[in-house]
């Protein structure tokens, strides 16, 4: 993984919370990069759940709160009557978090993940919610006694929001596009014809061709990091290309089950320090296409993998990102013109793409926020018809968050089969210093 900080660039945060309190009075939205806004008007969302061993009642639930939000103050944005960096009110304290008294853990935390639309229910209050399952008999075998989860709109936290905080850590933005790198005048010229010839084909294709509304399913899988990292030594690729490889091949091998015989569609998301003035304001992860050639074989068909992820990584994709940023400015100003044309259709619409691949960086727990945690940790993200698997690494566990159709999830059982016969091949011994990189 690149190396990340709470704020890349220089900022002064208290100017910017002087013009956020302005700006927001008349929209709660009017700060939001567009990025933030496509991802606010899409409804989209993320979850964060770890097992506790210390028990949560109402009031360390909303002590907890304090604490993330202290360290994270865009929660504080986004909703109708908010003040931007100023601590909730006890009111709406008691709004967004909520505790329930549970028999057993049996389920958990599959059982309560959810799209979380009703965070956008109640423009009057912050988007995100605190929730804890507490057991009413005390702590069970493996000394857990309460489950948090953290639901939010995926607007206001982003993956390296949780590792940060993880650590008790600032995760405050500052300003995440570097000013100083310019992109020439060209290069955006040409980004924002790609975009507007994409925004066209993006509604068009969106209301001609968006399937009907099919059922989604959750599903978390926890994995030993040390087993997975051995194979990937073994194997001679990168952490992240096994990652890659093992859930699109448990999930897409069937013909029926990928766009295109010949290929594997993913989309998958990265930290990069090298940014432009044309990057997003808010969001430190950039995201990639990648065309992964399938092959039964599974060993030839991870090195591809391996391949494909080290030629796109190595290329600039400055353009790219201009492009896209072009696209969500361009559908932000169209949105604010035709409303109408962004309805349920269009945010169905998920392109040829088979599934979205999101490693966030690694989750070590440090200081007060996160003293109470267990590992496994497990964090994903919901997209209105996009297929998310989230791979979020703690010390011991790495965990992968499926949220997706439920054809897909069906075949979540495949992974841990297809792991254990890859380790039982006759592979050479590992080597020193390959398959270590995330």
């Amino acid at each position: 993984m690149k190396s990340f900080s709470s704020s890349s660039f220089a900022s002064n945060h208290a100017e910017a919370l002087d013009l956020a309190f302005a700006a927001v009075q008349k929209n709660p939205q009017a700060l939001f990069t567009n990025f933030q806004w496509f991802l606010y008007t899409g409804k989209d969302t993320i979850f964060f759940t770890a097992f506790s061993k210390e028990k949560f009642d109402k009031q360390k639930l909303k002590e907890l709160v304090a604490q993330v939000v202290a360290l994270a103050p865009q929660l504080t944005h986004g909703f109708v009557g908010a003040r931007p960096g100023h601590p909730f009110t006890e009111s709406q304290l008691d709004a967004i978090t909520s505790v329930e008294l549970v028999d057993s853990f049996d389920g958990y935390p599959d059982k309560w993940l959810s799209k979380s639309a009703d965070i956008f229910d109640h423009p009057d209050l912050p988007l995100f919610r605190f929730m804890a399952a507490t057991l009413k008999d005390g702590p069970d075998a493996q000394g857990r006694i309460s489950v948090i989860q953290v639901r939010a709109a995926h607007c206001v936290l982003e993956g390296s929001d949780s590792a940060l905080l993880s650590r008790s850590q600032t995760a405050n933005h500052g300003i995440q596009s570097n000013k100083d790198n310019k992109v020439s005048f060209g290069a955006r010229f040409k980004g924002a014809l790609q975009a507007g010839i994409g925004v066209s084909l993006h509604l068009f294709f969106a209301h001609i061709m968006s399937p009907p509304d099919k059922p989604f399913g959750f599903k978390t899988l926890p994995l030993r990091r040390d087993r997975l990292r051995r194979l990937a030594s073994r194997l001679g690729v990168r952490q992240r290309s096994l990652y890659f490889a093992i859930v699109t091949h448990a999930l897409h091998s069937d013909t029926d089950r990928r766009l295109n015989e010949a290929v594997i569609a993913a989309a998958y998301t990265m930290l990069d320090t090298r940014r432009t003035d044309a990057d997003d304001d808010f969001f430190r992860v950039r995201a990639l296409q990648a065309k992964f050639p399938y092959k039964a074989d599974f060993v030839e068909y991870v090195r591809s993998v391996d391949d494909v992820v080290s030629q796109i990584e190595n290329k600039d994709i400055t353009a790219f990102q201009t492009q896209i940023m072009a696209l969500f400015a361009m559908h932000r100003k169209l949105h604010s013109w035709f409303p109408f044309l962004y309805g349920p259709r269009f945010w169905r619409f998920s392109g040829r793409v088979d599934t979205v691949l999101t490693l966030v960086p690694p989750h070590r727990t440090l200081g007060p926020v996160t003293q109470w945690m267990m590992e496994p940790i497990y964090c994903g993200a919901y997209h209105p018809a996009s297929n998310i698997a989230t791979f979020c690494p703690g010390r011991e566990y790495m965990t992968v968050n499926f949220v997706m159709e439920q054809r897909h999830i069906d075949a979540v059982e495949r992974i841990e089969p297809l792991i254990a016969k890859i380790e039982a091949l006759d592979l050479p011994e590992p080597v020193k210093g390959v398959g270590v990189e995330a």
